[in-house]
């Protein structure tokens, strides 16, 4: 590993409604798919500052960071991805960014196998925070 070395990093929210189910937003780019609310860090940011950040501009919404809950490496993507669970501050409705077409509370059963683990770990957490590669 030399010093030049660069990785992407993101940072992503784990919100839940009153059933437990867990907020998805459907991008709008790519590939289209349904993801947690969040994205790639801003260069000087920290991890919590860009997670912040980026559910404020996806949703239109302050977040409350409850606590992070694992770190993630995604070879496909060279990435690592910081899960936190956290809730929405005051009340207030989503308002979509163009980044999201669409949101949906979905539950853990119906995520995709790889959100699927995160999602867990993250609601299970024990005060031990979690790791994998995908």
């Amino acid at each position: 590993m030399g010093f030049d070395d660069t990785y992407k990093l993101s940072a992503h929210a784990v919100i839940t409604n009153d059933s437990g189910e867990v907020l998805q937003l459907r991008a709008t780019y790519a590939d289209k798919n349904w993801g947690l609310p969040g994205g790639a860090l801003d260069i000087g940011e920290t991890i919590h500052e860009a997670l912040l950040r980026e559910c404020r501009e996806e949703m239109g919404r302050d977040v409350v960071i409850d606590y992070l809950s694992g770190v993630y490496y995604h070879r496909v993507y060279n990435s690592h991805v910081f899960i936190f669970r956290a809730h929405f501050k005051g009340n207030g409705q989503i308002l979509l960014s163009s980044e999201h077409s669409d949101y949906a509370y979905f539950s853990v059963n119906d995520l995709t196998p790889v959100q699927r683990m995160r999602v867990q770990h993250c609601l299970q957490f024990n005060g031990e925070v979690q790791s994998a590669k995908f």
